[in-house]
Order: structure tokens, then C-alpha cells, then sequence
């Protein structure tokens, strides 16, 4: 090999390490002592006043795409709770029975069994006593009253069987708190782990640097103070304008049920998993903008106005909470089998 040739190849050879090294870029670390306000979604949200069996999800499952249910029998659980569509109503508020319109947003039902209450205002306890309410309410499936909604289910010999063989050695197995309990027990299963639960179990590059920026962004801007806990939020109660006053007071949220003045404008924090599928936001589904509700979320709750770039490192962390859909699990039953 010649001098000159020797000398172009060493060029080379420096080129291309250069390059390599160029395109080595160096971890984003983030801070260990703000993740210790997070933890994993759990494989199922477990109750022991329902514990999970297959007979109770199997029927669940049925009911939650029941029609019979309505009074119209024409809308089911899923009709403002899609699964196929993580799980939320697209509209500001969902249209019920005879077109009528709701008064808050459609809350997901996926990972929504390991909150502290359900709906907005936290009027029920756990998804059992949710998938109750919205039968009887006139805005809803309207329904008139339990026994009406048990005297269908009970002229259905294949719901009669399904109801035995989920509460076995009840001597009158279809009831209406049974009905609750087969729904929730499949609700319980509706969870979403994505790939901020497998950095959160030490997978470090199960998030890329961009999204490890957007959760320092996150943490920093103060937001973890009530989105935290494997849910993201959906562990507490705050009231919605907590520094600058909210656009629109109408709402008077858990007031409504507690009748105490101190819980105006409190309202169930929403949990963020797949939040950008969720739309639209807040209890009155005013923002269908994922950035413009990061927007409001820091003037409103934490007084703070955030650059563009601040919100765009936000969002792409906030798209890490997307997990999967279950599709096998949430297959519309089919026949009587």
C-alpha cells in the first residue's frame, strides 16, 4: 500500500469513528426522587368485596355491550364508554337516551376500577356502584327503575344460566347489585400498561430521551402534585382553578354531592393514561387540544405560563402513557355461547 493510499484510508477510518461517535447521544437522566411518586399499573385492580372470576368477567363483558339495558335498547355502556376508542366519549358530553345531553364529560373506563371514586364528582365508590347509575338516569339509558331492567334480564333464559354460573348458590342470582358486580369485575381487568410502566420497572431505554426531557418538564413545572401513583392521577380531589379562576364556574362539581362549600369546584383529578386518545378535556370537555390543556393545567392550577417548547416536551412524555388496547379481552360477544 502506498504512503498516500495508507493516509486516505487512516482518514477514513477517523471519519468514521467520528460519525459513529457523533451519533452516540448521551442518556437523559431522570430524577430518581420524583419517580418515587409513580409506580406500575397492577396486572388486574383486585377487590375483595368482588373478587374476579371468569364466569363474573364473562358475563360482565356481555353486559357492558348490552343494549337491554336501555330503555330505548339502544345504547349500552359501551356507547359512551368505547372500548375500541380507549374507552371515553369523543364528544364535550355524551348523548343519552332520546338524544338527551349530559352535563360533564365521558370519562375512560380503562385503568378507572383503581381510582379512589368514580365519576367527576366521586358520587360512587368503586366501578361496581358506577355501572349502576347511568341505567336509572333519564339522561342516560333511562331506564325507569331497577326491577324494570331485572324483568329483562331474567325473560332471557341464557342471562338466567350466565347469572347462575357467576354467583353460584345464590338462590335468586339475578339481581341488580349482581349486575354491578359482573360489570365491574370486567372492568377491573381494563388495563393499559405501556412503556413508562417498563421504565418504571428499570428499563431505562424503554423511554427515549425526549420523553425522559418531558417528564423532567413535567415534574419540574409542579404537575406531579396531583398526577402521580401508578394511575397518573385519579388519587385525590382538586378544585379547578386552584391559582387563577377557572373560565367557566357553572359546574359547582363535588359540592353538588357533599353539599359543603369547601368542595366547590372540586373535581376527581383525571388520571393521564392515554390521554392523547382521550379527548376532549376537563369535566366539561372544553379543550380538545392535548397542548392546550397542558396550557391550562399550569395558568390555572399552578400560575404558570409555559413556552411552547415546555408544552411539546410535556406531550411527548405525556404519549409514553399509551398503552395497548386489549383487543381479545374486549371482543363484543357474539351468539349465546
Amino acid at each position: 500500500m502506498t504512503r498516500k493510499l495508507a493516509g486516505m484510508v487512516a482518514c477514513l477510518a477517523l471519519v468514521s469513528a467520528g460519525c459513529k461517535g457523533a451519533g452516540r447521544e448521551a442518556a437523559v437522566k431522570v430524577d430518581t426522587t420524583q419517580l418515587a411518586a409513580f409506580a406500575p399499573l397492577p396486572d388486574v385492580m383486585a377487590s375483595a368485596a368482588n373478587p374476579i372470576t371468569e364466569a363474573k368477567v364473562d358475563l360482565g363483558r356481555r353486559l357492558y355491550y348490552e343494549t337491554k339495558l336501555s330503555a330505548g335498547n339502544d345504547m349500552s355502556c359501551n356507547s359512551c364508554h368505547d372500548l375500541a376508542r380507549y374507552g371515553a366519549d369523543t364528544g364535550a358530553v355524551s348523548i343519552g337516551h332520546q338524544g338527551k345531553k349530559g352535563t360533564r364529560n365521558g370519562q375512560t373506563v380503562y385503568n378507572a376500577a383503581g381510582h379512589l371514586a368514580q365519576f367527576w364528582d366521586g358520587r360512587a365508590p368503586d366501578v361496581e356502584a358506577q355501572a349502576l347509575g347511568p341505567i336509572l338516569n333519564p339522561v342516560e339509558m333511562g331506564m325507569p327503575a331497577a326491577p324494570a331492567v331485572i324483568a329483562r334480564l331474567r325473560a332471557d333464559a341464557n342471562y338466567r344460566r350466565r347469572f347462575a354460573a357467576a354467583f353460584p348458590g345464590e338462590r335468586d342470582p339475578v339481581t341488580y347489585p349482581n349486575l354491578g358486580r359482573a360489570i365491574g369485575a370486567f372492568e377491573r381487568k381494563l388495563v393499559t400498561p405501556s412503556r413508562w410502566d417498563r421504565f418504571l420497572r428499570h428499563e431505562d431505554t424503554a423511554l427515549t430521551n425526549a420523553e425522559k426531557v418531558g417528564f423532567n418538564t413535567f415534574a419540574t413545572t409542579g404537575c406531579t402534585s396531583c398526577h402521580q401513583g401508578p394511575y397518573v392521577g385519579g388519587g385525590m380531589y382538586m378544585k379547578v382553578g386552584m391559582v387563577r379562576p377557572w373560565p367557566d364556574t357553572t359546574d359547582v362539581g363535588r359540592m353538588a354531592v357533599t353539599h359543603q362549600p369547601g368542595d366547590r369546584m372540586m373535581f376527581k383529578v383525571p388520571s393521564l393514561r392515554n390521554v392523547e386518545h382521550t379527548a376532549p378535556y376537563f369535566h366539561n370537555g372544553a379543550v380538545r387540544s392535548l397542548d392546550t390543556a397542558v396550557v391550562w393545567m399550569a395558568r390555572y392550577q399552578l400560575g404558570k405560563e409555559l413556552t411552547t417548547q415546555q408544552v411539546a416536551e410535556i406531550v411527548t412524555w405525556l404519549r409514553s402513557l399509551s398503552g395497548p388496547l386489549p383487543m381479545q379481552y374486549i371482543a363484543r360477544p357474539t351468539g349465546s355461547e
